[in-house]
C-alpha cells in the first residue's frame, strides 16, 4: 500500500481544527479493524474508580484535543502514517450500571479486534479497562511484558470487598498468568500508603518498581535503556495512567498524587519504547471535569500519538 492509499489525519488547511468530526487525530472512523495496522479504540468507563469519577468522558475529550496533532513527529522523525494504516474504531459500548459486564464487553471487543493483525491503542477510561485488555492480548500473544506508568501500583487484593476495580488490575493480571513477571516494570509510584509494605507484593512477583523519587530531577533515557534490555524481544504492553504525571501537568484525573513525573519525562518513557515489540498500549484515567483547560486530555492525546510513533514498522524520516 502506498502512502497515498493510507489514511491521513485531516489537516487544518482542509478543515479548520474546530470543525469536522472529532475522531482521534480526525482519522477516518471505521467499523472493523480489517486491513489496519493500528487502531484507536475508546473505553469510556468510570464505575471502577475509587475517588473522583469522570473518566467516562476521557475518550471523547482526548479526541477533541487531538485535533491539534499533525502527522509528522518533529522530535523523533517518526512518520507513522507513511508506514501504517491507522483509523479510529470508536468506543466499546460499556455498561454504565455494571462493572463486571463492562469488563466482559471490553474483553470481547478486544478479542474481536485481535482477530486481525492490528495493534490497539486504548483511550480510557479508568484503569479497570486494562485487565480485560490484557486478557485478550494474552490470549493472542501469551504472557506479555508490561511497562506500567502510574502513581499507584494497582495491586490491591480487593477494594470494598470487590476483586475487580481500578486498583486491583495488575494483581488480577498476574494471578491470571497474563504477565511475564520478570519483564514487568512499574514507573512513577508514589504518595502515601496504608502500610510500609504496600509495593512489596509487586516486588515479590519479580516486578521492577521504580518510585517517583528515583525519577526526580533527571532524564529517564538511561532508565528506558535498562527497560528495553529487560523487555528483550518478547511482546510488550504499555499502560500509561495519566496520574503518573504530576498534577501540575495533568490535574484532570481521579486520584492525583503530588511530586510526579513531568510531561518531558512522560515523553522520554514513551519514546524509550522505540524498538520494542509493542502489541498494545493504553492511556487511561483522564477525567475532563477536573481540568477545564483541557490540558490533561491534550497531554493524553500527545502521549497516544507518541505511542503510535514507536510501534513496530514505523518509518523514521529526518
Amino acid at each position: 500500500m502506498s502512502i497515498a492509499e493510507r489514511n491521513q489525519p485531516l489537516g487544518g488547511n482542509a478543515m479548520p481544527r474546530f470543525g469536522g468530526i472529532a475522531t482521534m487525530m480526525r482519522l477516518p472512523k471505521v467499523e472493523t479493524a480489517a486491513g489496519l495496522d493500528a487502531v484507536f479504540v475508546g473505553l469510556p468507563l468510570d464505575i471502577g474508580t475509587s475517588n473522583r469519577s469522570g473518566t467516562r468522558f476521557g475518550p471523547r475529550e482526548i479526541r477533541n484535543e487531538s485535533v491539534l496533532l499533525r502527522p509528522y513527529n518533529m522530535g523523533t522523525g517518526a512518520a507513522p502514517f507513511d508506514s501504517l494504516q491507522v483509523a479510529d474504531i470508536g468506543d466499546i459500548a460499556t455498561n454504565p450500571y455494571n462493572l463486571l459486564d463492562s469488563v466482559a464487553r471490553i474483553e470481547a471487543g478486544y478479542r474481536d479486534l485481535l482477530q486481525y493483525d492490528v495493534i490497539p491503542l486504548g483511550l480510557g477510561g479508568d484503569h479497570t479497562v486494562t485487565l480485560p485488555i490484557l486478557r485478550a492480548i494474552a490470549a493472542k500473544h501469551g504472557p506479555v511484558g508490561l511497562i506500567h506508568v502510574d502513581a499507584h501500583a494497582d495491586i490491591n487484593d480487593e477494594m470494598f470487598g470487590e476483586k475487580i476495580a481500578h486498583g486491583t488490575t495488575f494483581r488480577r493480571a498476574q494471578e491470571e498468568g497474563l504477565l511475564a513477571a520478570d519483564r514487568v516494570v512499574q514507573i512513577g509510584l508514589r504518595g502515601s500508603g496504608y502500610a510500609a509494605e504496600d509495593f512489596d507484593w509487586a516486588r515479590r512477583q519479580g516486578f521492577r518498581v521504580v518510585p517517583a523519587e528515583a525519577c526526580w530531577n533527571h532524564s529517564l533515557q538511561g532508565l528506558m535503556q535498562e527497560v528495553r534490555q529487560q523487555m528483550g524481544g518478547g511482546p510488550v504492553y504499555l499502560s500509561f495512567d495519566i496520574d503518573g504525571i504530576d498534577p501540575a501537568f495533568a490535574p484532570g484525573t481521579g486520584t492525583p498524587e503530588v511530586a510526579g513525573l513531568t510531561s518531558v519525562q512522560a515523553l522520554e518513557i514513551v519514546r524509550g519504547c522505540q524498538g520494542l515489540n509493542l502489541v498494545g498500549c493504553d492511556l487511561v484515567e483522564v477525567s475532563p471535569p477536573y481540568d477545564t483547560t483541557g490540558n490533561t486530555a491534550l497531554l493524553g492525546a500527545n502521549l497516544l500519538f507518541e505511542m503510535l510513533c514507536v510501534l513496530p514498522g514505523v518509518v523514521i524520516r529526518r
